[in-house]
């Protein structure tokens, strides 16, 4: 990667956190922390507002941002392989979205890249058993309560077909066995549970904040289970 680009990736990279660190910059553009200096400083030549808080990193300056960017054709060809993985894999709450931001994609691609999209597109399919067929509509406001730290009230069928209403606690998502589950602290049960999201019988988010401190996280969860860490 030649410096331009470097300086343009690491502009967008801070644009889209709101903290990192020099050693983050180094690792994810593979260069050495004086090198990030220099390249901080370089941004501030051409007026991006870098800014550095103590503890926490660099980030741009509040109102500060880049004007929209285009896409080659192999990004865009990546981001039609992840459209089909969603609308596969992910339920209804999901592939609007997912199809939303592809056609944001698509619209900023040349006339002649987007007819080649249109064409490998048409050459792209993914099946999966019928039994991982998801027909819920319950990821995107699971993965909202995620973000927020928000309580979900959920009525929730075990395998033995009982059926009992949990406020739970969702500290993460996993996709194993061709099944989404989400993994949270059950107020009812006192622990961590394993909540499939196909058992998942009614779902509603409520207001109310996490009130079981500290919160595992979820590589300590799966850890715990005798699972890798994710990498």
């Amino acid at each position: 990667m030649n410096r331009i680009d470097r300086l343009f990736g690491m502009t967008t990279l801070l644009q889209a956190r709101r903290y990192t660190t020099a050693e983050q910059l180094a690792e994810q553009f593979g260069i050495s922390v004086r090198t990030v200096y220099r390249d901080i400083r370089a941004l501030g030549e051409q007026g991006i507002p870098v800014s550095f808080e103590v503890g926490r990193g660099y980030f741009l300056v509040q109102g500060y941002f880049l004007p929209p960017v285009s896409f080659t054709p192999d990004e865009a060809n990546a981001l039609l392989l992840l459209e089909t993985l969603g609308a596969t894999l992910a339920d209804g709450s999901i592939q609007l979205h997912v199809a939303a931001a592809l056609q944001k994609v698509r619209a900023v691609l040349r006339p002649t890249d987007q007819d080649r999209l249109a064409e490998l597109a048409s050459r792209i399919l993914l099946h999966v058993p019928e039994y991982a067929e998801s027909h819920t509509a319950y990821l995107a406001p699971i993965q909202a309560a995620i973000a927020n730290g928000r309580v979900l009230e959920v009525d929730y069928q075990d395998k033995n077909g009982g059926s009992t209403r949990r406020r739970v606690e969702p500290i993460g998502l996993v996709f194993y066995n061709f099944t989404w589950h989400f993994i949270g602290w059950c107020q009812l049960r006192q622990a961590y549970r394993d909540f499939r999201v196909s058992r998942v019988q009614h779902l509603a988010a409520t207001s109310l904040p996490f009130a079981h401190q500290p919160q595992l996280t979820l590589a300590d969860y799966l850890a715990s289970l005798g699972l890798p860490r994710p990498t």
